[in-house]
């Protein structure tokens, strides 16, 4: 088995590389110029299967390109097998046509995933369920919903005192499953939210359920952090005790670190998948690591 770190996510790399035992490599990467980029790895992989972590950073169009050079320059040097270790898959959100003459940048970018010709793929909540389905290739789908449950139970170990919150109506499904892991009966709330498909603006409509005790935020995505501030917002003026939030991917595109550090949030929690640089990083974050998760199904592959 060979393990390809990732030189963006170097921390995750070693991470998972200690947890498997395993010597990490990193493969050579060339900017030219005119941002044209070179890959090449100069490690002997032949008759090897082949493990590649790459975060998805801006900028991601240039992010995915380099990913599929890189199973190319797998591939063509002899792995016997090249799974790739991808948390965070770009363009998740545009998983169909919102509005006619528009692509489906998903859909191209599985493509170019797939033509690259890789053999499998590991990712970690992908934004909607239909998203491994329309992958050709075998998809190992974790979650980081276990961590967040167990930092739940940390913060507030009276679940009657807990109301797990989705941002979204397409979340019900993630609050499900972590009602589940709490243990079940845990209170819901769900807020609706309005979006203007040409100015990508959002406003929160209203919300179903009860606002009460210490209210967990859970979603997939933060990217410009305004969803989640509104959804802030709304649990503090319906009388939240404590807000925290969680999610699997800072994305953390414009000033969204300086809208979630002045926000009402006590916490802000996210993973890994993607690195956070330290000019985007503030006091209320923590950073939880899907190491373990991931390390743990690469095991899982290797029995």
């Amino acid at each position: 088995m060979i393990f390809v770190g990732d030189s963006s996510n170097k921390d995750l790399s070693e991470k998972i590389a200690s947890k498997l035992s395993s010597r990490v490599i990193y493969p050579e990467i060339t900017i030219f110029p005119d941002t044209e980029q070179r890959v090449r790895i100069s490690h002997d992989v032949v008759g090897q299967r082949s493990y590649l972590l790459k975060s998805i950073t801006p900028p991601v169009d240039s992010a995915v390109m380099q990913l599929t050079f890189l199973v190319d320059a797998l591939n063509k040097n002899g792995a016997d097998k090249v799974i790739g270790v991808i948390p965070y898959i770009p363009y998740m959100r545009a998983d169909h046509i919102f509005r006619t003459g528009e692509a489906v940048p998903l859909e191209v970018v599985i493509s170019m995933i797939q033509d690259s010709r890789l053999n499998e793929i590991i990712i970690v909540d992908p934004h909607s369920i239909k998203i491994p389905e329309m992958f050709k290739i075998p998809v190992h789908n974790l979650s980081a919903l276990s961590l967040f449950a167990q930092k739940i139970k940390e913060i507030e170990p009276n679940l009657k005192n807990v109301t797990i919150v989705s941002p979204d109506m397409g979340g019900i499904r993630r609050l499900k499953i972590l009602d589940e892991l709490l243990g079940g009966g845990v209170n819901q709330v769900v807020i609706n939210k309005d979006r203007n498909y040409e100015s990508g603006e959002v406003r929160v409509a209203e919300y179903e359920g009860k606002i009460q005790g210490k209210c967990f935020i859970v979603d997939d995505i933060i990217s410009t952090g305004k969803t989640v501030v509104q959804a802030i917002d709304t649990l503090a003026q319906g009388g939240a005790e404590e807000i925290y939030v969680f999610a699997t991917h800072p994305v953390f595109s414009e000033n969204a670190s300086e809208l979630l550090s002045s926000s009402k949030a006590g916490r802000i929690y996210v993973t890994d998948s993607i690195p956070v640089p330290d000019e985007k990083r503030f006091e209320k974050l923590e950073i939880l690591s899907i190491a373990d998760l991931i390390s743990s199904q690469i095991k899982t592959l290797e029995e």
